[in-house]
């Protein structure tokens, strides 16, 4: 019974992450490439723009790589994001380290009331 119970529950797992979406800030060239519509020149097209350019703001972006248009971004729109997750920080686009403020001094304690 248990080994059935699992096998359901794993089932409905798959049938889940069929029908997520792919985050196109942290998808690796092969899973862009499961989506239907991308291949793997576009799959790499994105992750190297992505690379060079910093993270999508929206999945409108896709506009400035090669090979995406509005049409195509309309097919794809419902199974791509650009949300769920960290985005992964480009090397041009990553701040410098800030050092941290100097910590405040504490109050000195009251002096005790005669």
């Amino acid at each position: 019974m248990k080994h059935v119970l699992s096998l359901i529950l794993a089932a409905l797992a798959s049938i889940n992450l069929a029908f997520a979406a792919v985050n196109i800030n942290t998808a690796t060239p092969e899973e862009l490439d499961a989506v239907k519509g991308i291949g793997p020149g576009k799959a790499q097209a994105i992750v190297d723009y992505r690379t060079k350019n910093g993270p999508f703001k929206s999945v409108d972006d896709l506009k400035a790589v090669k090979g995406f248009g509005a049409k195509t971004l309309d097919k794809l729109r419902s199974e791509l994001t650009v949300g769920g997750g960290e985005a992964p920080v480009a090397p041009k686009a990553a701040a410098k380290a800030v050092p941290p403020a100097p910590a405040a001094a504490a109050p000195k304690p009251a002096a005790p009331v005669k």
